[in-house]
């Protein structure tokens, strides 16, 4: 390993890698670009011993693109309009993303990377489970990859909004529409965009015409081989490209607290890297 290069240890042949040898506290443009290749390469990526501050966690969010502001202020911390809580207290029974998913694939714009740092752990419990839909994607047939190329889906938080009470009163956005297979524009691989919860249907198709392929894709896409399991300790970070990756916070802590610091961050245009030909990767 040549001086200033990490160490990227991958776990599986689908999914995630450790980065070893990165010192978060003492950033660099060129640390930042192997950063962004380790993780087109792997979906999600993992380090540990990592104490770094929120201004730290900031200029790290910078180095993946632009981070995405807080639609709401009241809920960002640290000063910094971007980052926000993912906190389940001593009381509360439910979690932040207990449930298979792709950050805010809801928005025009949506995000395509997330940083999640750990702040306070229970002693035991709250991991997060991350799965490859690029995987998947590779594993379909060749006839059933060509007719998704070309389609979009239809994505809303109405649905999420209405059934979860720690989201009661959050705006419900237009409908927002992107490419159901999206194109990585660093390793050109491509992937699934789709997601439980907030992709409804099929551009051009019905709910109902849409409900049975969406099922096979969102089942295809938990396989156990295509995923991975993350066990937090305090200094612990993941990065995950949402392009690629769906994940699950697990919900197995009852009475004991877990405290993360979160950015989501806007590396490039999603919609503009549709898989298809014809269309131009950013």
């Amino acid at each position: 390993m040549a001086d200033g290069d990490i160490e990227v240890v991958r776990i599986s042949d689908y999914i995630g890698a450790e980065i070893r040898g990165a010192d978060l506290t003492r950033q660099t443009p060129a640390l930042h670009e192997q950063l962004r290749r380790a993780l087109a390469e792997n979906g999600v990526i993992f380090f540990r011993d990592q104490h770094i501050t929120p201004a730290h966690h900031a200029e790290l969010a910078h180095g993946f693109g632009t981070p995405q502001n807080r639609t709401d202020p009241a809920t960002a911390i640290h000063g910094y309009p971007f980052m926000s809580e993912v906190n389940k207290r001593e009381d509360d029974h439910a979690n932040i993303g207990n449930a298979w998913h792709i950050d805010q694939t809801y928005q025009a714009d949506p995000p395509t990377t997330t940083i999640l740092v750990a702040r306070e752990l229970p002693d035991r419990g709250g991991d997060t489970l991350f799965a490859s839909t690029a995987a998947a994607y590779d594993s379909l047939s060749d006839s059933l990859k060509q007719m998704l190329d070309g389609l979009d889906a239809v994505h809303s938080n109405d649905g999420v909004v209405m059934r979860s009470t720690r989201l009661q009163g959050r705006t419900i956005l237009p409908e927002a529409t992107h490419p159901a297979v999206l194109r990585n524009p660093l390793t050109g691989r491509k992937s699934l965009y789709v997601t439980k919860g907030y992709t409804q249907r099929f551009d051009g198709w019905t709910a109902d015409e849409s409900a049975g392929l969406l099922a096979y894709l969102t089942g295809l896409a938990q396989r156990p081989e295509f995923q991975t399991r993350f066990k937090w300790a305090l200094g612990s970070i993941a990065i995950w490209d949402n392009s690629q990756v769906w994940h699950y916070a697990t919900n197995d802590y009852q009475g004991r607290r877990r405290f993360m610091e979160r950015v989501t961050v806007r590396g490039w245009p999603i919609s503009a890297n549709r898989a298809a030909p014809g269309r131009q990767a950013a």
